[in-house]
């Protein structure tokens, strides 16, 4: 005869099965780091290819209009990159990094996206930016007439460059101030850098650090003869502009706000430059 168990006798548990060991985020300033130094990474190895193509460019030119030529006379005659050569190479070493950069680490999903043409939809969005765009160009002249107040005049670095392609190319400089140097600078210092940050619940820091990568980018110390007192008026306005954009990127959720006030702000620039001669 057979017996049967209590029917209140409880029956086994299953083994435990060990939880896998949850993943701590990684620290945000790390991942503005990473960020930074691809996007560095990135940039110098644009910079040298585009200027390897355009050095070979010039060489079979060169050689075709003049035959073989041994190495050093054809360095001579290969020369230095014009106005539009260098236009071209630093959109793409710039714009190239950018994208590769942000679709790399900081592309935007569906949501986003969605939630950006939302806000790119709303009046408030562009009453934003139009008053950030004043305040940045009265906040940039306002340092500016201050700096001269006490004898610091700083000459950009890429002023020259921009008179030489307003000589010769107008229409291609305003596209490429007006529209793709915006574009592709917002994509990195606001989507990318600040974005990170933002993300992560600290805005505050991310406009400092990208407003400071920004302002590096735009007056590299050496590259040009300004001063120490310069160079800080000209980080003092590059700054103070790439914070106001941060701001209204945060403010709007759309970086297309950021986009346009930057593209006003070159647009102002550059008309001062053709029809008043200031920089």
């Amino acid at each position: 005869m057979s017996a049967t168990a209590p029917a209140s006798t409880t029956p086994p548990l299953p083994p435990a099965v060990p939880k896998a060991p949850q993943r701590k985020p990684g620290s945000p300033i790390a991942g503005f780091l990473i960020d930074l130094g691809i996007g560095t990474l990135a940039l110098l190895g644009l910079s040298m290819a585009s200027g390897l193509l355009w050095g070979m460019y010039r060489a079979i030119i060169v050689v075709r209009d003049t035959g073989a030529q041994p190495a050093e006379a054809l360095a001579q005659h290969v020369g230095q990159p014009g106005a539009l050569a260098q236009i071209l190479m630093a959109l793409f070493a710039t714009g190239g990094a950018a994208v590769f950069l942000y679709f790399l680490r900081r592309r935007a999903d569906a949501a986003e996206r969605s939630a950006s043409f939302q806000a790119a939809r709303r009046p408030s969005t562009w009453g934003w930016t139009l008053l950030v765009a004043a305040c940045v160009v009265i906040g940039s002249n306002g340092i500016a007439w201050l700096a001269r107040q006490a004898g610091i005049e700083p000459v950009p670095t890429n002023l020259a460059l921009m008179e030489q392609a307003l000589a010769r190319f107008p229409w291609f400089l305003a596209l490429f101030a007006i529209v793709l140097a915006p574009a592709y600078e917002e994509l990195l210092f606001r989507r990318v850098l600040f974005g990170r940050l933002w993300k992560a619940g600290r805005p505050w820091l991310g406009m400092l650090l990208s407003s400071l990568a920004f302002a590096l980018v735009h007056e590299v110390p050496g590259t040009s003869a300004n001063g120490p007192w310069e160079i800080a008026q000209l980080w003092l306005v590059y700054g103070g502009m790439g914070a106001a954009f941060a701001w209204l990127y945060q403010r709007t959720g759309t970086l297309w706000a950021p986009i346009v006030a930057h593209a006003l702000n070159n647009a102002i620039a550059l008309a001062a430059l053709v029809f008043l001669g200031i920089h």
